[in-house]
């Protein structure tokens, strides 16, 4: 795994100007939605969406599937920085969805997914054996008051390409 490239991911990942440019460029909806990454770690990802006009449900509170996203980003970012870049390349696909809505997302909704050491031990075993691995990634997502909105649960797959 080539640390120097997962540093640079993590330094650019938490800089809005470089995170908003990889997502209007990749992620449109992500950039619409206000989507950041707060906090971009080996061991965890924090990141946040806001709740808005474009992001709302009519139910006044923040659309499931913004919800989803900022969990998907919350999980994917910490795959992403041991996967970027690496040679040869690793394919990632999400497999399975699974979440929980516990509270109305009426604020910014901050996820928290720290599962970043198991990911990085699962890819390397996927780059040791050259062997596909099931990853399964858990986010929470936070109101201000540090009060569980949601949880999620994204199963990956994660392998090589020959």
């Amino acid at each position: 795994m080539n640390t120097s490239q997962s540093s640079k991911l993590r330094k650019l990942a938490v800089k809005p100007f470089y995170f908003r440019l990889y997502l209007i460029l990749n992620l449109p909806m992500g950039f619409l939605s206000g989507m950041r990454v707060r906090e971009l770690t080996e061991e965890r990802c924090k990141v946040t969406v806001p709740f808005k006009w474009l992001n709302k449900n009519p139910f006044k509170s923040t659309f499931w599937a913004v919800l989803g996203m900022g969990a998907e980003m919350n999980t994917a970012a910490l795959i992403l920085q041991y996967t970027y870049k690496h040679q040869p390349s690793i394919s990632t696909l999400p497999l399975k969805c699974e979440s929980e809505f516990l509270k109305k997302a009426t604020g910014i909704t901050k996820f928290v997914c720290n599962d970043g050491l198991e990911i990085k031990e699962k890819i390397n075993i996927a780059v040791k054996t050259k062997k596909p691995i099931i990853i399964e990634t858990y986010s929470e997502g936070l109101n201000k008051d540090a009060e569980t909105v949601c949880k999620f649960k994204f199963t990956w797959s994660v392998k090589v390409r020959s």
